[in-house]
């Protein structure tokens, strides 16, 4: 099983066919139901401690893909997806630069 290596879910989501939202996908192989939880993780062979990556799971694909990563050494946690994408709008309006009114 090889899942979608690097899937950043962002607010937006993903633009279907008819250029309407798609709902984030479960990252096993073959797997089309939505996601419902984000795996965070690093492989320390290749990024740096800061630096963090997603899988997506639905639940029937929680455990393994956890285990996949455990063994490795790579997960760092798991978080309801709901949690995660209101974790990273909250970090992104904390990154954005105030906007300063129009001078009238």
């Amino acid at each position: 099983m090889t899942p979608q290596d690097d899937q950043q879910p962002s607010l937006s989501f993903f633009a279907g066919a008819a250029g309407q939202p798609e709902s984030p996908i479960c990252s096993g192989k073959g797997c089309r139901t939505a996601a419902a939880w984000v795996l965070v993780w690093n492989n320390p062979k290749l990024h740096t401690p800061d630096r963090r990556k997603t899988w997506l799971a639905c639940d029937e694909h929680r455990e393994h893909l956890s285990q996949f990563l455990g063994v490795r050494g790579f997960l760092k946690e798991v978080l309801p997806f709901a949690e995660w994408t209101g974790t990273e709008a909250q970090a992104e309006a904390q990154a954005q630069p105030p906007v300063a009114p129009p001078e009238a």
